[in-house]
C-alpha cells in the first residue's frame, strides 16, 4: 500500500512550509543550522556549499560524514521538488542509518517523516522529493533512473560491481555523485577515483588531528592500542598498503618502465608453422 499525503495537505502545507523557507534555503549552510539544528565546522561548511558534480570525502572515522552528507541530501530534497536522491552502502543496515538520520532532519522542518511507500528504507517529502537508501547488492539497485543526488557511504567497502551497476543512474539527469568514506587500502574504485580521478572531483581529506571534536588524549590511546598501519588508515586518512601484498604499490610503481617497447614476434611463414608443428 502506498503511503502518501492527501492532496489537500500537500498543496497547502509545502506552500505553506516553502514560503517560511525560502529566505533559508539558499544558503545550505544557513539552512542546516537555522532549519536543522546542525552546526556544521568549516570544512563541513565547504562541503555543504560546493556546487561540483563530483566529490570525495577521505575523512577519519567519527568526523561526521554521513552527518554532513544527510544535511545535504535533505537540503537538496527540500530546495528540488520532485528530486530523487539516492543512498547506497555496503549494508541494509548501513543505509538505514543515513536514512534515519536525514529523518531526523526532516522532522526538524517540522514535516512528519514518512515512507515513499515503494521501498522499504526511504522518506517523501511534500513536495514530491525522495531519499531512498539501499544496500549493495547489484541485483537490488537496477531500476532506479534520474537520480539527482547519489551518495556511496564507506565507498571504500563497496563492492566495484555496485559502482559500476549505479553510476549510469545519473547520465539522464546531470546528478551529483558523492562518494564518502576512510580508507581501506589502495584498491577499489575509491582508491582509483582518489588517487587517478583527475580534476572532475572535488577532493575534502580530514585527519583526526584536524577534527576539533576528536580530543587529542584519545587518538594518544588509540595509536597505542591499534599497529601503526591501522591507525594512519582509520584515524589519518591514509591509503595503505593490505597486509596480504607481497610488494608494496610504491615498489611497483618504481619497478613500471614505460620507455621500453613490447618485444615483436614477426609472424610464421607456413613453411616455419609446418616445422614448428613437426617439432
Amino acid at each position: 500500500m502506498r503511503l502518501d499525503w492527501p492532496a489537500s495537505w500537500r498543496t497547502r502545507n509545502y506552500r505553506k512550509t516553502r514560503r517560511r523557507a525560502e529566505p533559508e534555503c539558499a544558503d545550505p549552510v544557513m539552512f542546516a543550522r537555522d532549519r536543522l539544528g546542525f552546526d556544521p565546522d568549516a570544512r563541513q561548511e565547504a562541503v555543504l556549499r560546493a556546487r561540483t558534480k563530483r566529490g570525495l570525502l577521505n575523512c577519519t572515522r567519527q568526523w561526521g560524514k554521513s552527518t554532513v552528507t544527510a544535511a545535504k541530501a535533505v537540503h537538496r530534497a527540500w530546495t528540488a521538488p520532485g528530486s530523487l536522491v539516492l543512498v547506497v552502502s555496503r549494508a541494509q543496515r548501513q543505509s538505514g542509518e543515513f536514512v534515519r538520520k536525514a529523518a531526523e532532519f526532516v522532522r526538524r522542518l517540522g514535516v512528519r517523516a514518512r515512507g515513499d511507500g515503494d521501498n522499504e528504507i526511504s522518506l517523501l517529502l511534500p513536495n514530491g522529493s525522495r531519499i531512498v537508501g539501499i544496500p549493495g547488492m547489484e541485483a537490488t539497485v537496477r531500476g532506479f533512473s534520474a537520480v539527482n543526488l547519489l551518495l556511496i557511504d564507506e565507498a571504500a567497502k563497496v563492492p566495484d560491481e555496485l559502482y559500476d551497476a549505479v553510476t549510469p543512474m545519473i547520465a539522464v539527469g546531470g546528478g551529483d555523485l558523492w562518494l564518502m568514506s576512510t580508507p581501506n587500502g589502495r584498491r577499489g574504485f575509491f582508491w582509483e577515483e582518489w588517487a587517478r580521478g583527475g580534476d572532475m572531483w572535488m577532493r575534502v581529506s580530514v585527519p583526526a588531528t584536524e577534527c576539533p571534536r576528536i580530543p587529542e588524549w584519545f587518538l594518544a590511546e588509540e595509536r597505542r592500542r591499534k599497529t601503526e598501519r591501522v591507525f594512519r588508515q582509520e584515524y589519518m586518512c591514509e591509503f595503505a598498503d593490505t597486509e596480504a601484498a607481497v610488494f608494496s604499490e610504491d615498489s611497483i610503481q618504481r619497478a613500471l618502465c614505460w620507455d621500453i617497447k613490447p618485444l615483436e614476434v614477426p609472424p610464421f611463414e607456413p613453411r616455419q608453422r609446418r616445422e614448428w608443428r613437426e617439432r
